[in-house]
């Protein structure tokens, strides 16, 4: 029998849209299952997994009966569902999923350059090249945005850090850092201190995994 209340994640360990609501999880300490899916072997685009994301992507998170895909609608249902990094107030709590939605215009950039650089090194350069700058705007976004500031959002970590983080985590693969962005490196720093904090290869499982979470 299925249990309505156990959060079931779908996801893949190479990719950062499955690492926003993974790390997400693992920060709240919530128990959850993972069913990887194996972006290389295709298996997105099979019937099975598009019967749960009709656009054939990772990740999707099912819980209480509902199936969700995109990975900050995710964070977003995170956050109401559970409670957890979730600003004070009202108004922050739409300046966070602003940030969600300006990171899927904006830092999107940076996993786009990840991804030429590192998966399709076969294409012309020129294709890195022009996603490049908007790449690094979008860092010095994050970079100004936070001076004088710890989180991008209120007073603590919400779902705005959780999700332009997790987009940004994969950055050194496509050539890109934080080195001359002090407020980003430690804002990220902070983010690194925080119980339940990995990276996405140490984080994400290569196989269905049942997570326990802590107490």
């Amino acid at each position: 029998m299925i249990d309505a209340e156990r959060l079931v994640l779908h996801g893949s360990f190479t990719s950062s849209s499955s690492y926003k609501p993974m790390l997400f999880l693992a920060l709240s300490g919530l128990p959850f299952s993972f069913r990887t899916v194996n972006l290389k072997n295709g298996v997105q685009k099979q019937p099975a997994h598009l019967a749960l994301n009709r656009y054939g992507q990772v990740p999707v998170l099912q819980h209480r009966g509902l199936t969700l895909v995109m990975s900050n609608t995710i964070l977003d249902y995170l956050a109401r569902a559970t409670g957890r990094f979730e600003a004070a107030s009202e108004q922050d709590k739409w300046h966070a999923r602003e940030w969600l939605s300006w990171e899927n215009d904006a830092i999107t950039n940076v996993a786009r350059v990840r991804h030429f650089a590192r998966f399709r090194p076969d294409v012309d350069p020129m294709i890195v090249n022009y996603f490049r700058p908007s790449a690094e705007a979008a860092l010095d976004t994050i970079d100004r945005s936070l001076e004088g500031r710890q989180w991008l959002v209120g007073e603590s970590c919400t779902i705005a850090d959780i999700g332009c983080w997790g987009r940004m985590v994969f950055m050194a693969e496509g050539g890109l850092s934080l080195d001359n962005r002090p407020n980003a490196r430690a804002w990220r720093d902070r983010l690194m201190a925080m119980p339940g904090f990995a990276l996405p290869y140490d984080l994400i499982p290569k196989k269905d995994t049942e997570i326990a979470g802590r107490s």
